[in-house]
């Protein structure tokens, strides 16, 4: 499936996320890994804590996502996220951009009606309570392909060859947490 696409992460300041069971996370990673153990482009090279899986589904390039933190733990609390999550499903891979021949490479968040209302909600919350943020286009609700990245500037000549080291099987997950995460402050918020 090819899409629009995210913007580059270095243009993020603030991204509201979405964090899967441990299980689903370990499968990830492990993708992460095989891609990096074959020299190809992988998030598993990028160091620090707060890089792990996710799925965005909220990104301003100014400030004032914290405005709505309450808010939107309220949201979240209200879909049970910390105590039972949210049944999901992780997808086919996906890719995103082409630019200068190169890609990101992610695999699709099975877009359920569960998942759709919960970002609609977040958006919501982020509209009244955050008003100020301007919330990039492609995370907009009927606009946002939720995903979760593998690896950034996968040249196109080895997209088949990543692909074989990807395990295609549907991958059921639950969505277990939330973050607001600041690129520039270089913090995560817990929000469920």
């Amino acid at each position: 499936m090819l899409s629009a696409g995210p913007r580059s992460v270095a243009a993020m300041v603030q991204s509201i996320e979405l964090l899967l069971d441990e299980r689903a996370e370990d499968a990830l990673r492990a993708a992460w890994s095989a891609l990096a153990d074959a020299g190809l482009p992988s998030l598993a090279t990028h160091p620090g804590d707060s890089n792990r899986p996710h799925v965005t589904v909220a990104v301003t390039e100014g400030a004032g996502f914290p405005a709505a933190a309450g808010a939107l733990r309220a949201v979240f609390e209200g879909w049970g996220l910390a105590v039972n999550g949210l049944a999901a499903v992780v997808g086919a891979p996906v890719l995103f951009g082409g630019h200068r021949h190169r890609w990101v490479l992610a695999r699709q968040l099975v877009p359920s009606r569960p998942l759709l209302t919960l970002h609609a909600a977040v958006h919501r919350a982020l509209r009244l309570d955050a008003p100020d943020a301007a919330v990039i286009e492609q995370t907009l609700p009927d606009r946002w392909t939720p995903h979760l990245s593998l690896a950034r500037r996968m040249p196109a000549e080895r997209l088949g060859e990543a692909l074989t080291l990807l395990d295609p099987e549907p991958l059921p997950c639950r969505i277990a947490g939330a973050r607001l995460w600041d690129s520039v402050a270089k913090t995560v918020v817990p929000l469920a």
